[in-house]
């Protein structure tokens, strides 16, 4: 407690001192972790989507209602058998280094994202066959076969526009000073310290924007976090400790600003990445079931979650019309739990149990490793700074791993990368054939009904297989100081400051 204390007091100092010396145009954004890579076409982090929210114009967007509007990209239009989409691009874009926007710059984007070895886009463009630029105010794209998530990936990473001026072979060159196209252009990074933007006065809607720079700051200790907002040192943070907000709601110089989200919180398991799949948990579809329903999520959502967190069974919240009632959440059954662990030859289990090293995730992972300690796992925590945690999951370093995902509009968003057999996140590497044709079929039905069925067969392996086990869905409870004004929280819990100010 005496290490939080001062950390708090150190924190808010240094803030402070920053903000003073950066002036009363400075909007200061404290986030739960620090963004991985500033690379949208290699990038995985929540965190790393709010900032690229105001660095990074895309083709298209959505607004507070998940419509798709546009952004670069005037107007789009499909085919009459759904396999090539035409946009019309807008004619008045520059990148911050100057150069200018056009169909061609577009072309080479979706290009590097759809080719870049190292790419996290390409499952997300799979179904693209070309991409043609006839002129500079149109782009094409040619499909292998129908796509009805297409547009939902393009509203996001996929769609965010690079300047291809700075695209060579040395490709962490563009996360090191990324160029785009949006209301802030990048300044500065120190890592796990800050991010800094400042305005670009070429923006088409620069007279909208009115701050004059941004810090992102990464607090993973949500006490500190709301420390410094109280005290001044911050404007607005994102995923406040949801035990803080009865007092926040009673504090005048605060806003809550709470919205429901599109995503989750998942355990993932490790079946198939690597020498750590070989274990109880990795090969036996019994321990991971066991280990299930060792877990009270209902618990999980009054002690730690405040009844905010939403128990979760499956990856489409219930405001989605793909959610399914035949997945209701599962309640906590330790006597089956022991049951399923000895029918698979097990006393106990040895695993261990990595998340990201912030309050919330910690106080949950706790309770996780009390619960199951009880059906007969034994469990050693590892708390792990988020951007590692992600580049270690991709190698295979863990048993088991707590991590969360912002959600998307198109459900296949929230589904497919994770679990098919090339899923550029699919982390644990599991692979069922038959659940990459379910997946990849909902792709291509444009009826929601016929595709929620396709969704319901690929659930009901992957409910049985359990690859991964939903824990609640993510709510995004922003809180801002009173004086900053206009904003308005989306489900897809990006902050967009266009119209947002300072009172007074």
């Amino acid at each position: 407690m005496n290490r939080y204390r001062c950390s708090m007091v150190l924190g808010a100092a240094a803030l402070a001192l920053a903000a003073s010396a950066a002036g009363a145009q400075n909007l200061r954004i404290g986030l739960q972790e620090d963004p991985d890579v500033l690379d949208p076409h290699r990038a995985r982090t929540y965190v790393g989507r709010i900032v690229f929210t105001s660095l990074c114009d895309k083709l298209i967007d959505i607004d507070a209602k998940l419509q798709f509007v546009p952004q670069l990209a005037e107007s789009w239009q499909w085919s009459d058998d759904n396999r090539t989409l035409t946009f019309k691009l807008r004619t008045d874009v520059i990148f911050h280094d100057g150069t200018k926007f056009d169909a061609e710059a577009a072309r080479a984007n979706l290009e590097r994202a759809r080719t870049l070895p190292d790419s996290l886009r390409k499952s997300e463009l799979a179904s693209v066959e070309s991409v043609e630029a006839p002129d500079p105010v149109t782009l094409v794209l040619r499909l292998k076969q129908p796509d009805a998530t297409l547009l939902a990936q393009l509203s996001d990473r996929a769609g965010m526009m690079l300047s291809p001026a700075t695209f060579n072979d040395d490709v962490g060159a563009v996360a090191r000073a990324p160029v785009c196209s949006g209301p802030y252009k990048f300044v500065q990074r120190v890592q796990n310290d800050r991010i800094v933007l400042e305005k670009f006065a070429e923006h088409r809607d620069a007279a909208q924007y009115h701050f004059e720079r941004l810090t992102f700051l990464p607090i993973p200790d949500t006490t500190v976090r709301l420390a410094n907002l109280r005290a001044g040192s911050l404007d607005i943070i994102e995923r406040m400790n949801p035990s803080d907000v009865p007092q926040v709601k009673d504090d005048a110089s605060l806003r809550f600003a709470p919205t429901p989200g599109l995503g989750w919180m998942r355990i993932t398991f490790n079946t198939n990445n690597g020498a750590r799949a070989d274990s109880p948990i990795g090969k036996d579809k019994r321990v991971r079931q066991a280990f299930q329903l060792a877990i009270d999520r209902h618990a999980i959502n009054e002690v730690v979650g405040a009844g905010i967190y939403d128990p979760a069974q499956q990856p489409f919240p219930p405001a989605s019309p793909f959610h399914s009632e035949k997945f209701p959440v599962l309640a906590r059954d330790v006597a089956k739990a022991r049951a399923l662990l000895k029918e698979a030859g097990y006393d106990r289990v040895k695993a261990e149990f990595v998340f990201g090293n912030n309050t919330t995730t910690a106080a949950i992972a706790e309770m996780i490793q009390a619960m199951t300690a009880e059906a007969g796992f034994d469990l050693s925590l590892r708390p792990t700074e988020f951007a590692a945690m992600q580049k270690e999951a991709q190698a295979g370093n863990f048993d088991i791993m707590m991590i969360g995902w912002s959600g998307r509009v198109d459900p296949d968003g929230n589904i497919h990368t994770f679990v098919t057999c090339k899923g550029a996140l699919n982390d644990g590497r599991y692979c069922n054939p038959k659940v990459d044709e379910l997946l990849n079929k909902a792709r291509t039905v444009p009826d929601t009904a016929e595709r929620k069925a396709v969704y319901e067969q690929a659930q009901a392996i992957l409910q049985d297989e359990l690859p991964n086990m939903y824990v609640y869905y993510q709510p995004w409870p922003f809180l801002l100081s009173r004086k900053v004004e206009g904003f308005q929280p989306y489900p897809d819990g990006m902050i967009r400051l266009k119209g947002v100010r300072f009172s007074g």
